[in-house]
């Protein structure tokens, strides 16, 4: 009998007994099989193991490998050839062995199988193999073009410099049949050809368009946004439908509008700021309570649904900020001119009235379209000179306006307080402003700062847009909601136990969380040196949030409604949400006013969730290599930072100006060091000193890489580091990887290394996964909707 056929055998018995698993032995006597047999048996049992269709289980027997059909997810992958695929939500990625991935790139969608089911009660994930990539990740890359040429290769005319770090292993031949680039420029190219067996790091493709020469000034930035596939020039038809709207109201613009322009409404932004599409006014009444109007920008109504304007507001999402540029969601022409609420102008708009009681409550509402006039164009600096500093100069310039900011102040304190009542969770992480030359070169990095007239406006946003969303969600129509889902369980639960570990006490269930729960862990380490790790590590337990036609509430703001209504200009979302207004004003609530957007809402929310993710990925490559850019010009400087981020390979640290770098466990050369998962610390075994998030260092920046913003430090004096009783045992090592000055530690890192990646997605570890998915700055995207 043939190993072939004894294999057929084989699978046959074990697809029948699918619950059960067998000694060889067993299962030869199953078959009745001859002693000659068994021998080839067992050889077929091992090449059945090879070809991931048996197993061997933890007590020795051999089980069939259920095999879960259907399987789809994104890949990830890793340069040394292995990746994982997230498929689930809930579910720890799979892992994908280097044979088992198709050659699928990390972000490509495909189809996969599992060869090895995850062991129950363990949160390290499966083992699966790539069956098809169904949707390529990288469909346009973008570089310097450099040429080549080979005689063996004659279609061949060059390559690109790929600066992406996720195709920092790849090379990208450029063939003939495209645009012909000269040295030094940075070109698009349309991939045509993926990995294969034979060349397995090879991409190619044809050069589609020059942008410009690598040493022309924003060019640098331009990669960027080419390679995170953000539309940055509007097509000619849109443009025309900017350019034939009017710049002023027409009369018939008015019709069916409130005419608010009597109002003394005004607009707080900050400097440099352009496109105004919010204004607010504030008043006491007879009965003690408050009036807060908050008027949007009526972008909508210009923006008509199914127009040019709005296919490409739609494609792009939001509008992206990028050190020294904006790319609008919406033509200049729309964005600066008649949607913007420029001071002394006549401007239509969508309002939110709300009646405001002593204790935050909103009493009573109403949500129009209106005609308004801003009444002064005021800048947050300017503001919190009045509310602040009481600048008499700048209180008599606004004389008739500061008793107005004065109650709106009143009114900010009570909504803070309502907001803390119920457990919103107020981070104030540190944000960077970088400073760049003519060339846009970086010269400085400052911090933003957020006073009264920051939070101020950032009260009364939140109170719209959660009146909005508590309006159309009572109504019961179908409507778009940003969410903020409640954290999940195991994440939370490791986040306490860390708490623990700096003796910080967290209550309350992991498992039925509630934002107050979270406020007052941060209540406890207000104004201590952990407090800002504490921020951090919250953060990255959390989810991200998200737009969504269910109203599933939001969990960082504490609040049980919440949309996005104040930003029209620079978010699509808000635009929809404009949208739906109008149309449910004009045609009530019937199933047959519900149905226009009933079906379409789940989309529209999932695209533009991902493309608010685009920008906010392109936005942060953007910093961080605007950070290294700066950071090149201090090479070989001394600084204080403090420890932000522990793992197996080193740790991050971040100076004060938010620049944040990594000490490579290789150049960590005083003892050797154990990585302590329970502690999130690297321990030295001779000295015995420890290093752990939030922990002050200083820090001597050894160099720095550009194109892969990267930021690379060495501690200036490892003896100052507090030490620790803690020991890490080495029979641990699995759980953490041991790097120090010989090739023991080197050996072991390695290897423990990739062990702990193989035996687990999202184990690998827990805080490494939610540290990439929330940036290293340990943001989530609802930290933005504490803002407009």
């Amino acid at each position: 009998m043939t190993e072939s056929n004894l294999q057929q055998q084989i699978l046959t018995f074990l697809n029948a007994n699918q619950e059960g698993s067998f000694t060889a032995a067993e299962i030869g006597t199953a078959l009745k099989q001859s002693e000659a047999e068994f021998t080839l048996s067992v050889q077929a049992l091992a090449g059945l193991e090879r070809a991931g269709k048996v197993a061997v289980t933890d007590t020795g027997k051999w089980a069939i490998v259920k095999v879960a059909a259907g399987l789809s997810g994104t890949f990830h992958g890793n340069d040394k050839g292995f990746g994982f695929v997230a498929y689930d939500d809930e579910q720890p990625d799979a892992y994908i062995n280097p044979d088992h991935t198709k050659h699928a790139m990390t972000g490509d969608t495909v189809e996969m199988k599992i060869l090895r089911p995850s062991k129950p009660g363990s949160d390290r994930g499966p083992e699966g193999e790539v069956t098809k990539v169904t949707e390529r990740h990288y469909t346009q890359i973008v570089g310097e073009f450099r040429s080549k040429r080979d005689a063996k290769l004659p279609s061949v005319i060059g390559e690109v410099l790929l600066k992406d770090k996720k195709l920092g292993s790849y090379t990208f031949d450029v063939l003939d049949g495209g645009i012909h680039p000269v040295d030094g420029e940075v070109v698009t190219a349309d991939v045509t050809g993926y990995p294969t067996d034979l060349d397995p790091q090879l991409l190619s493709g044809v050069a589609t368009k020059v942008i410009g020469n690598a040493d022309e000034p924003g060019i640098d930035i331009l990669q960027i946004v080419y390679a995170h596939d953000v539309p940055s020039e509007f097509p000619q038809e849109v443009l025309d439908e900017a350019n034939a709207i009017p710049d002023t109201v027409q009369e018939a613009d008015k019709d069916g509008r409130v005419d608010i322009t009597d109002q003394p409404l005004v607009t707080i932004d900050s400097i440099e700021s352009k496109d105004l599409d919010d204004a607010v006014v504030a008043w006491k009444l007879p009965n003690g309570n408050y009036h807060l109007g908050v008027s949007i920008a009526d972008v909508s109504y210009y923006v008509k649904e199914g127009s040019a304007l709005d296919k490409e507001a739609y494609k792009r999402g939001t509008s992206v900020y990028l050190t020294d540029r904006v790319i609008p969601m919406l033509p200049k022409r729309l964005s600066n001119g008649i949607c913007s609420l420029n001071e002394g102008v006549e401007r239509l708009s969508m309002t939110c009235d709300m009646e405001i009681d002593g204790t935050g409550k909103v009493v009573s509402h109403k949500i129009y379209p209106s005609l308004m006039k801003s009444h002064a164009r005021m800048t947050y600096k300017g503001v919190n000179k009045i509310l602040e500093a009481h600048d008499a100069k700048t209180m008599e310039r606004y004389d008739s306006l500061v008793g107005m900011f004065e109650t709106m102040a009143e009114l900010h304190k009570i909504l803070v307080k309502k907001r803390h009542q119920r457990g919103a969770i107020d981070f104030d992480a540190p944000e960077a402003k970088i400073i760049v030359d003519a060339e846009g070169h970086p010269t400085d990095i400052e911090l933003r700062e957020r006073g009264l007239a920051e939070r101020m406006i950032e009260s009364f946003m939140l109170a719209a847009n959660e009146t909005v969303a508590e309006h159309y969600d009572r109504m019961h129509v179908p409507f778009l909601y940003r969410v903020h889902e409640t954290p999940d369980g195991d994440r939370v639960k490791s986040f306490f136990d860390l708490l623990n570990v700096f003796g910080i006490n967290a209550k309350g269930d992991p498992n039925n969380l509630k934002p107050k729960m979270l406020q007052s862990v941060l209540k406890e380490v207000a104004g201590t040196p952990e407090e800002q790790m504490v921020q951090t590590m919250m953060l990255r337990s959390m989810k991200q949030a998200k737009y969504s036609d269910q109203p599933l509430g939001h969990f960082g703001l504490g609040a049980e409604y919440y949309t996005h209504f104040t930003s029209p200009i620079r978010r699509y979302p808000d635009d929809m949400v404009h949208r739906m207004i109008r149309w449910y004003a004009a045609n009530g609530d019937s199933d047959a006013a519900k149905a226009k957007y009933a079906d379409k809402l789940p989309q529209i929310a999932q695209d533009t969730s991902e493309r608010e993710r685009r920008s906010i990925d392109t936005e942060r490559a953007t910093d961080d290599m605007k950070k290294a850019e700066y950071m090149a010009d201090h090479v070989g400087e001394d600084f204080d930072a403090v420890v932000s981020s522990v793992l197996k390979f080193g740790m991050f640290v971040e100076l004060p100006n938010t620049v944040e770098g990594l000490i490579h466990i290789s150049n960590m050369k005083d003892d050797f060091y154990d990585y302590d998962e329970s502690h999130l610390a690297l321990i030295g075994e001779r000295h015995h000193h420890i290093f752990q998030i939030g922990q002050p260092i200083r820090v001597h920046l050894e160099k720095v890489d550009k194109d892969a913003a990267a930021v690379d430090f060495t501690i200036v004096d490892p003896r100052t580091a507090p030490t620790t009783d803690i020991r890490v045992a080495h029979d641990n090592h699995g759980n953490g990887g041991r790097r120090g000055n010989g090739n023991r530690g080197n050996r072991n890192f390695h290897n423990n290394a990739k062990r702990d990646e193989k035996n687990g997605g999202k184990k690998f570890n827990h805080y490494q996964s939610n540290r990439n998915k929330a940036g290293r700055s340990g943001k989530t995207n609802f930290h933005g909707d504490r803002k407009k």
